[in-house]
Order: structure tokens, then sequence, then C-alpha cells
């Protein structure tokens, strides 16, 4: 059963993604990991819990009349094959620590600037097709193989890049990361190496904490102190990994 203390995360990183429109999974990698878990559980079970959560701010996000499916089509095109090549490589532990290392040091970076994200102009113009199909095809391998959606990426590119609004942004990352990360688990399931572990009490939490999180993200900004402790946590999990 677990603690009292990773239920309370799993419950904080929950809110704070699904409320800029995220599923959570480089959060829950990150709690996972210092919990102990091995890395085949970790991803797997982040990939399932990023469904839950992502899924309610999708469907919260896109009924507030936020998305775009013509943003958005571009860069699944090509994330989809690449997620589940990504889920079915089976990559040697060492390279999997490194690279989830990165993708969580990255993370925290981005839950540290939510302010500044915030205060971009609005979109001017959408990417073209050369830019948006490569850029899909990359953050879906990189998804697939560390057990994330990939909006932890795609969400900086759309605002930086004014290729979409933040509300706008958190509707097109919420959709692409339930995509890709059922893909990612299709893949892992083709591999065999689905391992959830202990994973059904934290879905209870999860499922509260993302539907808390993307109403008030729908409409609301997300609290900056929760992103901040949230960007230590993934920083210790980072320099953890780098650690192994």
């Amino acid at each position: 059963m677990p603690s009292l203390t990773l239920l309370v995360l799993i419950f904080l990183v929950a809110m704070v993604y699904a409320s800029v429109g995220h599923g959570g999974a480089s959060g829950y990698l990150a709690v996972l990991a210092l919990a102990g878990y091995a890395p085949a559980q970790m991803s797997t079970s982040a990939l399932l819990l990023n469904l839950l959560v992502a899924g309610t701010a999708c469907l919260t996000f896109w009924r507030a009349g936020h998305g775009s499916w013509r943003l958005l089509w571009p860069f699944l095109a090509t994330s989809v094959p690449c997620a589940l090549i990504g889920g079915w490589l089976n990559v040697p532990p060492h390279a999997y620590q490194w690279l989830f290392a990165v993708v969580l040091l990255f993370a925290a970076v981005r839950l540290c600037l939510p302010v500044l994200l915030a205060a971009q102009a609005a979109a001017s113009t959408g990417p073209s097709r050369s830019v948006a199909l490569p850029i899909g095809a990359g953050i879906g391998l990189i998804s697939g193989i560390v057990g994330i959606g990939g909006g932890i990426f795609l969400s900086p590119l759309l605002v930086f890049c004014r290729w979409a609004s933040p509300k706008q942004t958190a509707a097109a990352s919420a959709c692409f990361i339930v995509v890709n990360s059922a893909v990612g688990l299709a893949g892992r399931l083709a591999a065999g190496r689905c391992e959830v572990g202990l994973l059904l009490p934290l879905v209870g939490v999860a499922f509260v904490g993302g539907w808390l999180g993307s109403r008030l993200g729908a409409g609301y900004v997300s609290h900056p102190a929760l992103c901040r402790i949230l960007a230590g946590v993934l920083a210790v999990a980072a320099m953890k990994g780098l650690m192994a």
C-alpha cells in the first residue's frame, strides 16, 4: 500500500499539471523514483496516470472552447508512430536513467516559468507542416521511451513561438498527451513490458487532483508556489537518476 506522503504528492502533481493541460507523467516519474520504484514500473504507471489525468484536462479545456484540431493534428501525425516505437524499444538502463534525468530537469525549468509563459502574447499563426511534423516525431520518440506524454516539451514551443495562446496550448497539450500516452502503453504491451505495480490506490487521488486542477486551469491561473515546489521535487529526482 502506498504511503500517505506518496498519495499526497501524486495528488499535487496531478492538480498542478492538469491546471496547464498536462498529465503529470514527469512529476509521477520523479515521485515514484524517490519512492524507490523500478524503472519499468515507473514508466508504465506514469503513462497510465497520465492517460487518466490528461484525459480529464482534455475534456475540460476542449469543452471550454480552447481546442484547435488544425493546430494539433500535424504534431500527432508523426508523434503517434514514434511514440509506439519508443514504447516498444528496450533501451539500456544507463541510457534510460540519463534520458529520464534530462526530461525531469527540463520539466523542472518549465515549471519555474509559469508566469513567463502565461504572459506571452496571443498566438500569431500556427507552425507550418514542415516544422510541426519533425517536432512531433522527436517528442513522440522521447515520450515513448521515457514514459511521458510529451506535453512538457510541446507546450513551451507552442507559447514561445506564438503558435497558440496559453489556453489553446493547454487544450492541445492535453490531447497530445492522451494520444501519446495510449500509444506508448500499446508499445510496452506489444513488447511485454507493462509492469504496473501498486497503481490502483494512486488512481483515485490522481483523478481528483486532475479534475480539480483542470477546472482551475480552464478559468484561473495555477498557483506559482506549488509549481516551484514541484520543480524542486523534479530536480531532486533528476539528480538521483544521474547518480544512480
